[in-house]
């Protein structure tokens, strides 16, 4: 395992879960001044106040859970690269195909290869098919290749139509397409680091 890019990803882990806990820690104490007046709903429906209380502590904690993990796995994605490519970047690129959004982000640009990495994508909106297929269509058009790396692939059915859409989409355009084993494999032909190697043992240390 390379020393130096555990280091970097297990610095980043600490500081990402410090943050979390900070900004879960300062929401649990907002929520003790909140009026649970909705609770009575809670009740109609069969769930007590008690429950209700925690339901509401942890879908408060899951939203910034996932929000943390996500930019946390997108970010160690991009050191691993920027660590084999340190030509590596992320840019901006105009819109030439519509007004909204102006812009498009590209997460990971190594070369002529236009990376989009994502830790995982349940949406079920049919208008992300549509901004997907301009974006793809954008950075096609500036001559790069675009490239998806999503490492968890949704479970709901709707959610699973979308991926497979897009899947269609990048291939058919001339990109590529990752997602679960096959994204955690190409990070690590791609830059010759395991990333999930190392998460485990940074996962492992925390036990």
């Amino acid at each position: 395992m390379n020393q130096e890019v555990y280091q970097t990803i297990k610095a980043l882990a600490d500081k990402y879960a410090a943050d979390l806990k900070q900004q879960v820690d300062l929401r649990i104490e907002e929520m003790k001044g909140d009026d649970n007046s909705h609770y009575l709903l809670y009740r109609v429906l069969g769930v007590s106040d008690s429950e209700g209380n925690l339901i509401d502590i942890y879908q408060n904690k899951g939203r910034f859970l996932y929000k943390y993990a996500g930019a946390f796995l997108e970010d160690a994605a991009f050191n691993c690269m920027k660590y084999k490519y340190t030509n590596a970047a992320k840019i901006k690129i105009p819109n030439t195909l519509g007004s909204r959004p102006k812009t498009f982000e590209i997460d990971c640009l190594v070369g002529n290869i236009a990376h989009e990495i994502k830790w995982r994508d349940a949406t079920t909106d049919g208008d992300h098919i549509t901004k997907e297929h301009t974006r793809v269509k954008v950075i096609s058009s500036k001559g790069y290749v675009p490239v998806r790396v999503m490492f968890y692939y949704p479970q709901r059915t709707q959610a699973k139509k979308i991926q497979e859409t897009l899947e269609t989409l990048y291939v058919g355009i001339g990109g590529k397409y990752y997602y679960g084993d096959s994204a955690w494999n190409y990070i690590k032909d791609y830059t010759g680091i395991d990333l999930l190697d190392i998460l485990e043992q940074i996962a492992d240390s925390k036990k």
